[in-house]
C-alpha cells in the first residue's frame, strides 16, 4: 500500500475514532508519557503489508472491530462458575458480581451437559461435581435468586441440551418479571465441536442441526440482542490440536452455522451478529495472538465474499476467551497463576471481547473461593495497572505477529479445502496456476445450488457437508489426536518443557487445600426433585411432552412447545427423553 493509500486510511480511522464514544481515563504510561490510540507507519511512509494489517474498525478488523480499542470499552470480565446446587453457585456468582465480574457465566455438571435428571442412574456420583445441577426451571429460579436477568448478561456454556436449559433460563426471567425480548447472553450450543472434541452430545448431528436452527430463528425473531450460538474452538484445543486447527475448525464450525441461518431464509445481516466465539489462549504468546487477529481477517472476508453479508456487524467476530485449562498442571500449582497471567495477556493482546481466567487449583479440583479471587484479580491488574487499554492492537505492525499471523491464516486455509473435499467441493487452482481459494469454492458450490434466479440456497451448504462427512469419518478425531500424539512426543523428547513437570521438579510448594463436593448434595437434590415431581401438574407437564413429541415429528419450530414444558417444570431428563425416543441416540466413529 502506498503512502498517499496510508494516510488516506489514518484519516478514515481518525473520523471513526472522533466519534465513536470513549471513557473518560488516563492513558498515559505509568510514567505519565502520552499514548497515541493506535500506531502506524509514519506519515508519507508506504508499507505493503498495511492492505492486511488495515485499521482499527475498518474491514477486515485484523486490528480489531471498534476504532477505540479498549478506550472505548475494556473487554467484559466474566467468570465461568457452578458447583453443587443451584444455591451454592448462586453465593458464588454474587460473590464474583461483588469482587467485579461483569458477567456470568454458568458451568453445568456432568448429568445436565447430557440431558438427564439428577436422580437417573447414569447421573450417580456425578451430581454437582463439575458444575451446576440443573433439573427444571425451578433449579434455574434458584440459580439466579436475587440477580437481577434483564440487568446481567448471562452466558451457558450447554451444547446437547442448550435448547431446554435455554428455554427454563427464559421462564425463570419471566418469573422474575423480566421482558425475555430486553435478556441478553450467549447461550454456547455448538453441537459440531461436541462430535469433533468434547462429545457430549445427545442425538444426530442432524436434529440437533434442525434445533439449532430453530433457535436461531426464534432469537432473531423475538430476542434479538441475545446470541444464541457460541462457536467454541475452546474445547478442540484443550483436546490437544494446534493453534492453526483450532482456529480453521471453529471458523468452520461458524461458517456452517451461518449456511445453516441461510438455508432458514434467515437475512445474515441480521442473524449473523447473533453468533459469536469462544477461543482458547493457551501458553505460546505470540502465536495466540497472531491466532485472534487471524480469526477476525478469516472470518469478516467470508461472511463479506461467500455469504453476502453487507454491514460491519455482521462481519465482526466476536469472542470470548478462557485461558487454558490444559496447561495447568497439578505439580507446582502457583506456576499456574503465572501461565494465567501470561495467557490472559494473549488474550487482551489480540483484542478478545470478554475472558475468563482459569484458578490455580482447576486440574485437581473446581476452584475454591481463594483460588477464585486470584484469577478474578488477574484480570483486575492486567487492566488497571498494565497500560493494555491504552492502544488499540499494540503489536500490530510487528514483523514477528504479522507474519505469524499470515502463516496462521494460510495454515487455516489449507485446512478449509480438506473440509470442503470431504464434502464433495474440490477447489481447482485458477488461470494462473496460483493454489485453490477455499472461500471462492465454496461460494461457487453455494451458487451452484441454486436452480434459478433468486433461490435459496441448499440446506447442507458446502462447509456444512465437508463437517458433517468429517465427523461421520472421524477426520476429526484423528486430526487432533495426531497433533496431540506429536506435542507429546516433543515432551518426552526433551524438545519441549512444562515447568515442574518435564523439569525443576524440586519444590518446597505444599498440598493445595481443594474444593470437595459432599455427596449430600447429590442426596438432597434428589429428594427436592421429587417433591417437586410430586407437587407439580402433571397432567400439563405431560400434555406439553406431547406437544413436543408431536412437533418433533414434524417441521414445527420447537422452541415454543420446549418453552411451555419448561413453565409447566418438565424437567430436563423428561424433555432430552421424549426427543431421544423420536431421533435416536449418536454413536460416533473414530476414525482411528
Amino acid at each position: 500500500m502506498d503512502a498517499d493509500q496510508i494516510d488516506e486510511g489514518r484519516a478514515r480511522w481518525a473520523k471513526r475514532y472522533a466519534a465513536a464514544a470513549r471513557r473518560e481515563a488516563d492513558f498515559t504510561t505509568l510514567s505519565g508519557l502520552e499514548t497515541e490510540p493506535v500506531y502506524g507507519p509514519p506519515e508519507g511512509v508506504a508499507d505493503p503489508r498495511m492492505e492486511r494489517i488495515g485499521w482499527p474498525g475498518e474491514f477486515p478488523f485484523t486490528r480489531g472491530l471498534y476504532p477505540t480499542g479498549y478506550r472505548g470499552r475494556p473487554w467484559t470480565i466474566r467468570q465461568f462458575a457452578g458447583f453443587g446446587n443451584a444455591e451454592q453457585t448462586n453465593a458464588r456468582y454474587k460473590m464474583l458480581l461483588k469482587a467485579g465480574g461483569g458477567g456470568l457465566s454458568v458451568a453445568f455438571d456432568m448429568p445436565t451437559l447430557m440431558g438427564r435428571d439428577s436422580d437417573e442412574s447414569a447421573s450417580l456420583g456425578e451430581v454437582g461435581h463439575c458444575g451446576v445441577a440443573i433439573d427444571s426451571t425451578a433449579d434455574m429460579d434458584r440459580l439466579f435468586a436475587g440477580i437481577d436477568l434483564g440487568g446481567v448478561t448471562t452466558s451457558m456454556t450447554i451444547s446437547g441440551p442448550a435448547i431446554p436449559i435455554f428455554c427454563m433460563y427464559l421462564a425463570a426471567a419471566e418469573r422474575q418479571g423480566v421482558d425475555i425480548s430486553t435478556l441478553d447472553g450467549t447461550l454456547q450450543t455448538d453441537i459440531h465441536k461436541e462430535y469433533i472434541a468434547q462429545k457430549e452430545w445427545l442425538f444426530p448431528p442432524e436434529p440437533h442441526l434442525r434445533l439449532i436452527g430453530d433457535l436461531m430463528a426464534y432469537c432473531a425473531e423475538n430476542i434479538p440482542r441475545y446470541k444464541p450460538l457460541s462457536v467454541s474452538g475452546y474445547h478442540i484445543r484443550e483436546a490437544g490440536s494446534t493453534a492453526a486447527q483450532e482456529l480453521a475448525f471453529t471458523l468452520a464450525d461458524g461458517f456452517s452455522y451461518v449456511e445453516l441461518g441461510l438455508s432458514r431464509g434467515l437475512d445474515v445481516d441480521r442473524f449473523a451478529p447473533g453468533l459469536s466465539f469462544f477461543f482458547d489462549a493457551h501458553i505460546d504468546f505470540f502465536e495466540e495472538i497472531a491466532k485472534f487477529r487471524a480469526a477476525r481477517r478469516i472470518w469478516a472476508r467470508w461472511l463479506r465474499d461467500v455469504y453476502g453479508a453487507k454491514t460491519d456487524r455482521a462481519q465482526w467476530l466476536r469472542f470470548h476467551t478462557q485461558t487454558a485449562g490444559v496447561s495447568l498442571t497439578a505439580q507446582q500449582p502457583y506456576n499456574n497463576v503465572v501461565r494465567t497471567a501470561v495467557e490472559a495477556l494473549a488474550a487482551i493482546m489480540g483484542g478478545t471481547n470478554s475472558l475468563h481466567t482459569n484458578a490455580l487449583d482447576e486440574t485437581l479440583a473446581l476452584p475454591t473461593d481463594q483460588s477464585a479471587e486470584i484469577a478474578l484479580r488477574t484480570q483486575s491488574v492486567l487492566r488497571d495497572e498494565t497500560g493494555v487499554l491504552n492502544v488499540a492492537d499494540p503489536l500490530g505492525g510487528s514483523w514477528y505477529v504479522e507474519a505469524l499471523t499470515d502463516k496462521i491464516e494460510a495454515e487455516a486455509e489449507k485446512i478449509f479445502l480438506q473440509i470442503l473435499a470431504l464434502g464433495g467441493t474440490a477447489p481447482m487452482a485458477d488461470s494462473a496456476g496460483r493454489g485453490a481459494d477455499p472461500a471462492t469454492a465454496a461460494l461457487d458450490a453455494m451458487n451452484s445450488d441454486a436452480s434459478s434466479e433468486g433461490a435459496p440456497r441448499h440446506e447442507i451448504g458446502p462447509v456444512t457437508s465437508g463437517i458433517l462427512q468429517g465427523i461421520e469419518d472421524g477426520w476429526f478425531n484423528a486430526e487432533i489426536a495426531e497433533a496431540a500424539f506429536t506435542y507429546q512426543q516433543q515432551l518426552e523428547d526433551g524438545t519441549k518443557h512444562i515447568v515442574g513437570v518435564t523439569e525443576l521438579h524440586d519444590t518446597v510448594t505444599p498440598d493445595l487445600e481443594i474444593l470437595r463436593i459432599s455427596g449430600d448434595v447429590e442426596r438432597e437434590q434428589n429428594a427436592v426433585l421429587a417433591r417437586r415431581r410430586a407437587g407439580r401438574d402433571n397432567a400439563a407437564v405431560d400434555r406439553a411432552l406431547a406437544e413436543i413429541q408431536a412437533a418433533a415429528k414434524g417441521t414445527a419450530n420447537l422452541i415454543e412447545p420446549i418453552l411451555a414444558a419448561a413453565r409447566a417444570e418438565a424437567t430436563l431428563g423428561e424433555i432430552c427423553g421424549v426427543l431421544r425416543v423420536e431421533w435416536g441416540e449418536y454413536r460416533e466413529t473414530t476414525g482411528l
